[in-house]
């Protein structure tokens, strides 16, 4: 009996292990495209980015959804950290050691991002002028603007959509839906942290010549090249702690000129009921613009403070 007991023993072991060292299952081309298609053309008629590109680089950047980043980190396009990402990190060797990539909740904030950084870089603007079906220009765009170092990375996109025939999601493109989702030309990208002047009423001059304005009855001004928390302390006689956390800053963060920083307290809910995300925007250049604490901002529309938005998505200024 125990001479039975062990065999199947082993037997149970032998199985167990075989299945544990099958390879995980690689998704096909075919598979990845019928996965993302419709998110590609969803983008398409909300940023002018043709369907066949979004999908060939996809492709070609995430080895079509088998790629360790995608896997991770729901990369899907090789995006790095770069200047003023607050959202979640990966960390690979890739051209560097050890370099910094967005990670993602899921694949489709990858795409969505994916669009919000092409249509905000002013690098990326020449490509919007481009005809929907030019993939070609738009291939060979991307190389020119410095998406990839890769010399061949037009000709390796072309022959993804070629071969796939990826050009025919392009035919999907809606000039009139584009235009009610406001095409490239009519984005009202606003930097980060920085409002209009007008919406604002000047109310004195500071130490050092400063210009201070009031929004949402609390005091600011707009940061110059070369401000830091320390330089701004001293000009308005307060400590550097109390400039980072009025405007929900981290303590080493770098400072841009234009940015718009309290010299108060910002208040739990804004005098506008909602506002409408414009591309590119976070909850944090939404919590500045109003004059509202980034923590009750997040409260209100139960997100995370590095949530990703999308254009004209509703975001709840008051409780």
């Amino acid at each position: 009996m125990k001479a039975v007991f062990l065999t199947i023993t082993l037997a149970i072991s032998f199985v167990s292990t075989a299945f544990a060292q099958l390879p995980e299952r690689r998704i096909s081309k075919e598979e990845y495209i019928e996965m993302y298609k419709d998110i590609a053309i969803e983008e398409m008629n909300t940023f002018g980015i043709p369907a066949s590109i979004t999908l060939a680089q996809g492709i070609l950047e995430s080895s079509h959804g088998n790629s360790t980043l995608a896997k991770k980190a729901n990369n899907h396009f090789g995006i790095k950290c770069h200047k003023g990402w607050n959202g979640k990190t990966y960390h690979m060797d890739d051209d560097a050691h050890n370099e910094c990539f967005r990670q993602y909740k899921s694949s489709y904030e990858s795409y969505k991002d994916h669009s919000i950084f092409l249509s905000t870089r002013d690098r990326y603007a020449f490509l919007f002028e481009l005809d929907i079906s030019d993939y070609e220009g738009w291939a060979n765009g991307l190389k020119k603007a410095g998406y990839a170092t890769n010399p061949n990375y037009p000709q390796l996109l072309i022959k993804i959509i070629e071969d796939h025939e990826l050009f025919k999601y392009d035919r999907y493109y809606d000039k009139t839906l584009a235009a009610k989702n406001k095409s490239f030309s009519d984005h009202e990208v606003v930097p980060a942290g920085q409002q209009v002047l007008g919406d604002f009423k000047p109310l004195e001059m500071g130490e050092g010549g400063r210009q201070i304005y009031s929004n949402n009855g609390l005091k600011f001004i707009f940061a110059r090249e070369g401000d830091d928390f320390y330089k701004i302390a001293q000009d308005f006689n307060i400590y550097t702690f109390q400039i980072y956390k009025y405007n929900d800053l981290k303590k080493k963060e770098e400072i841009r000129e234009g940015q718009i920083i309290y010299l108060e307290k910002k208040k739990n809910h804004a005098g506008s009921l909602t506002h409408t995300v414009k591309p590119g925007e976070t909850l944090h250049d939404i919590s500045q613009m109003y004059g509202i604490r980034l923590k009750k901002l997040c409260k209100y529309n139960s997100l995370a403070k590095d949530a990703v938005l999308y254009p004209d998505q509703k975001i709840k200024l008051r409780k």
